[in-house]
């Protein structure tokens, strides 16, 4: 109720009681003025308390209308920060793809530029050889013109003549050329022919193994994970060691890198992060190290699945576990895992048909390969990590003869050796099962993550965008600023000096220096 409304009711209040002291003196007497006069205060001060309740009742019902006002304001004021928030978001990552859409017109400008100046250059030197033909058929026509006693249709027949001649060699001149320069084009055209059809060819295989798709819920959370001035983006690759490309596909980004166990960490974090909404550099090193140990338990299950499938007993713990590394590692382009699944089915069944120990085979042919799970780390060949790993966690006299005979290292022991290395080979035979050029590509990038980390005060390597880049971490408190950049010079001088490679790599020291403290 107004304010104004309740102070009116309350004066018609007090007038009324007024009216009413008057008449009761008038009709009483003399006699009863006192006690109607008494009875009318009592009336004006009940009237005065209604009014002030009244008036209390709609200063609070006032108040609570305008703080009703005010929370709806901020709610609505929240919601209009909220889309101005999402609105800049959206605008900051059509920024970075118009950034990059524009250095791409940039560069295709400049190549333009060169390729209208090297036009330039040509029809600078067309109008130069016709000068120079001009001026020799004036020379020609000046000397007829100096012989005497031959008239103007001889000197006519001598000059064309003359100038067929002339233009005859120049034509044969340029026939030459143009046969040569036709030459060296086809040759050019057929290496690169050649050279696409590879590349096409190897493309599959490439993307098989190499590359990973994230399925996003929008693209709104492409522009979470880029960061601001790519903060998040960078954080995951250095946490991470995967090549992370953002680009035009729809709610997905794609992860690259020749290490599986790579990028299925990058995947599996990508997704917690997704999930969880709180993406920052902070909170990507705290999920990636969840991710990783999530991930080595997801090894061991790996390897305990391979174990339960062909029911071998009595493996030691951590061989099962060598096992699982075994499914993210490839010899040939072909899975180490499911090869040695297969050898160890192969070698078992051929056992049990010539009447053979097939608890031997099945368990040799499971564990020929399980120094491929540690040859990255130490040093030695696959074979002899495997025998030394298999005396170490106690596999019998004749499972160690058959994993170390089965490249014929050494002379064959026993028949389930010999059918442990017939199996192997049947396995890596079949047709599709292997492809030599991938693996010689990844060993071509271990190999440069190796050299990358040889040196002194390296923390960690990463061989990213197909090899043609090395980056390297080095601790902040053994390698200077200038140790760095001189690091960078060894390391690309290294690499040049021990790897083949096409192309160029780039060599990247990163030095951070971090500060951490806990309040407590």
């Amino acid at each position: 109720m107004n304010p104004v409304n309740i102070a009116g009711v309350a004066v018609i209040v007090i007038l009324a009681a007024a009216v009413v002291v008057l008449l009761l003196k008038r009709q009483a007497g003399s006699r009863k003025a006192a006690e109607a006069e008494e009875q009318a205060r009592a009336i004006l001060e009940r009237a005065r308390e209604e009014g002030e309740k009244i008036t209390r009742e709609a200063a609070i019902e006032a108040r609570e209308k305008d703080l009703a006002r005010l929370n709806e304001f901020e709610a609505h004021t929240r919601e209009k920060q909220r889309k101005i928030n999402e609105t800049e978001r959206r605008l900051l990552s059509k920024e970075e793809n118009l950034e990059r859409r524009f250095q791409s017109i940039e560069r295709k400008e400049r190549d333009f530029s060169q390729k209208e100046r090297k036009l330039s250059q040509k029809e600078k030197d067309l109008e130069a050889e016709e000068a120079k033909i001009a001026e020799a058929v004036n020379k020609s026509l000046e000397e007829l013109e100096r012989i005497s006693g031959m008239t103007q249709e001889e000197a006519k027949a001598l000059l064309i003549k003359k100038i067929e001649d002339e233009a005859r060699l120049e034509a044969i001149a340029t026939v030459h050329r143009i046969e040569e320069e036709a030459r060296e084009k086809a040759a050019a055209s057929a290496r690169e022919i050649v050279t696409n059809a590879i590349q096409r060819s190897a493309a599959e295989h490439v993307v098989e193994t190499t590359v990973s798709v994230v399925d996003l819920p929008s693209d709104d959370m492409k522009g979470r994970i880029i960061g601001r001035e790519g903060r998040n983006i960078r954080a995951l690759e250095m946490a991470t060691g995967v090549d992370i490309i953002v680009d035009d596909t729809p709610e997905a980004v794609i992860l690259s890198s020749f290490d599986p166990i790579r990028r299925e960490l990058a995947r599996l974090s990508i997704q917690k992060l997704v999930t969880d909404g709180r993406i920052h550099p902070a909170r990507i090193e705290d999920i990636v190290e969840s991710v990783k140990a999530d991930l080595e338990q997801k090894i061991k299950q790996e390897g305990e699945s391979a174990v339960l499938e062909l029911k071998v007993r009595d493996i030691h713990p951590e061989l099962i576990k060598l096992l699982g590394k075994l499914k993210y590692r490839t010899s040939y382009g072909q899975n180490v895992l499911q090869h040695t699944k297969e050898v160890a089915m192969l070698a078992a069944m051929m056992a049990r048909e010539i009447g053979l120990d097939t608890n031997v085979a099945l368990r040799a042919g499971l564990l020929h390969d399980i120094g491929k799970a540690v040859d990255k780390d130490v040093e030695g060949t696959h074979t002899e990590l495997g025998v030394e790993l298999a005396k170490k966690y106690g596999e019998s006299e004749k499972v160690v003869q058959a994993i170390a005979s089965h490249h014929r290292d050494v002379d064959f022991p026993s028949i389930e050796a010999v059918l442990v290395q017939a199996a192997d080979t049947l396995s890596a035979a079949r047709p599709g099962a292997r492809r030599e050029l991938l693996e010689t590509y990844i060993q071509r990038l271990e190999k440069l993550e190796e050299i990358a980390a040889s040196f002194e005060g390296v923390s960690k390597a990463f061989a990213l965008q197909a090899g043609r880049e090395i980056r390297i971490i080095v601790e902040a408190l053994k390698v200077s600023d200038d140790k760095a950049a001189l690091l960078a010079k060894d390391t690309a001088a290294k690499i040049k000096a021990e790897l083949d490679y096409p192309g160029q790599i780039k060599v990247t020291v990163i030095r951070e220096m971090r500060a951490v403290e806990y309040a407590r």
